[in-house]
């Protein structure tokens, strides 16, 4: 086993491959070992001359002499490689470049290779990484004797600011500017970039008055109505929020979210005229001219319940589908045959109950000729449940079924598993006794066979419950 030192740089790296190429040691032979020394170049990974690298190499006995080139393409990916934390990196590098070289020079496309993922995946931790110091480095003014200097702390999962730093040159190229990371720093005077080592956050300015002009754009900007934590979360890693000055207004703001939809869904129910002491015939005339939310600008007519006025048992379901929507009564498509099946192997006769949805209109996107349902929104189930609360007063039954999570969040509240509290009783202002169960269309979409069955198996024992 030989020991390869060298300065764990792209181009420290590349300045060893070439020996060992052309000498033809294989992967196995050899132990890549980082080389720590007082003055790395840093200034650039490779200079753009350094494409195409012709390597004059001595071929295995029998072969017939040539010369060979790195790909393009492979330095590409080993730019980014380069910059990936994992120890492995230069290893992994050599190993597919020794394939490329004398036995399969189409290796990179071939993705399924072990080897080959492996990198596509680092390039892709790190192609992210430096996406995300783009988006979330905030500069603070510094005070300077000379002139003004904008300085910005960021903590990379991996050592990507000489990838990052061209865009920053380029959108920032008037201004005198500081990047700082636990890794190296990046300074740009108006003409020249230059690196120096990493800094730590505790040495980084603190807040100026840049930091209350991001504040209050983004106080400005954010949209209470179509917040999403998970997606928030996604683009905005929790990791990163120590670096950034508006992370502060995060809680408060997401605080605040239900209250903001309650009052924008106040404000537009003021158009609905909700009869509150009407019954079911003048509710549904009513609902007919409902535009307490956006989906009656595009669904056929609003869909309101069906069953006798004096019900012991009401079902309430998500919303219409496009069957539904066209026909003008609830559950009358395929989820409704699924439940007419469990309504009568549950001993429950459909026609001695109320059935509606928490949604009065079909919500949908357009595809081709095709209708595909997609499940409402929060304010609009908040925005429809005027009308619910008015059925269950005219209708008063003694329990209500809530078929599916929709039902469950307009009638229950909170985020409730159906699969983990089906066949659950819960009390509610709504109704004396409510039960969970699984909507219909859940078990046509079921991935197959048997899990439709064991979905069904379970509604059926869910609602025979009621029938008890």
């Amino acid at each position: 086993m030989h020991q390869v030192c060298f300065t764990p740089t792209l181009g420290g790296w590349l300045a060893a491959v070439m020996a060992h190429l052309s000498a033809t040691n294989p992967p196995s032979n050899l132990l890549w070992t980082d080389a720590t020394s007082d003055q790395q170049r840093i200034t650039g990974l490779f200079d753009e001359t350094g494409l195409d690298i012709p390597i004059e190499l001595e071929p295995p006995s029998g072969a017939h002499h040539k010369h060979r080139k790195i790909p393009r393409r492979f330095l590409t990916l080993a730019e980014a490689i380069a910059c990936h934390r994992d120890g492995r990196k230069w290893a992994l590098l050599y190993s597919v470049l020794w394939r490329l070289t004398f036995s399969q020079p189409h290796l990179l496309d071939i993705e399924v290779d072990d080897e080959v993922r492996l990198l596509l995946r680092m390039q892709r931790q790190v192609s992210r990484d430096t996406y995300h110091m783009k988006a979330f480095v905030r500069f603070r003014r510094v005070a300077d004797t000379a002139e003004e200097h904008y300085v910005a702390w960021h903590q990379p999962d991996h050592d990507v600011l000489s990838l990052a730093a061209p865009f920053f040159v380029e959108r920032f190229a008037t201004m005198r500017w500081s990047i700082l990371t636990p890794d190296r720093s990046a300074h740009w005077d108006g003409e020249t970039l230059r690196f120096s080592p990493g800094v730590a956050q505790r040495d980084a300015p603190t807040d100026d008055t840049i930091d209350d002009v991001w504040r209050t754009y983004y106080a400005t900007t954010f949209n209470p109505a179509r917040i999403n934590s998970v997606a928030m979360q996604t683009q905005l890693p929790r990791r990163f929020w120590k670096s950034l000055p508006e992370s502060r207004l995060i809680p408060p703001l997401r605080h605040g979210v239900r209250a903001s939809i309650e009052r924008v869904v106040n404000s537009r129910q003021r158009t609905a005229a909700i009869p509150l002491t009407a019954g079911l015939p003048e509710l549904k005339q009513a609902a007919a001219t409902c535009t307490g939310c956006d989906l009656h600008l595009a669904a056929t007519q609003t869909i309101f319940g069906r069953g006798p006025a004096h019900a012991r048992l009401m079902l309430v379901g998500e919303q219409p589908g496009d069957h539904e929507d066209l026909a003008g009564k609830p559950f009358v498509g395929p989820a409704g045959e699924v439940l007419n099946h469990a309504l009568a192997e549950a001993g429950l006769n459909r026609t001695e109950l109320y059935v509606t949805n928490a949604v009065k209109h079909f919500r949908f996107v357009l595809e081709g000729r095709h209708r595909r349902h997609q499940a409402p929104r929060p304010s609009e189930i908040i925005a429809c449940r005027p009308w619910l609360e008015a059925e269950l007063k005219a209708v008063q039954p003694e329990v209500v079924v809530c078929l599916g999570r929709t039902a469950a969040q307009s009638l229950i509240g909170g985020q409730i598993s159906v699969v983990h509290r089906h066949g659950s009783f819960f009390t509610s202002p709504f109704a004396p006794r409510i039960l969970l169960t699984f909507h219909p269309s859940s078990i046509l979409r079921a991935r197959d066979r048997a899990s439709r069955d064991q979905l069904f198996a379970l509604l059926v024992e869910d609602l025979k419950k009621v029938s008890r």
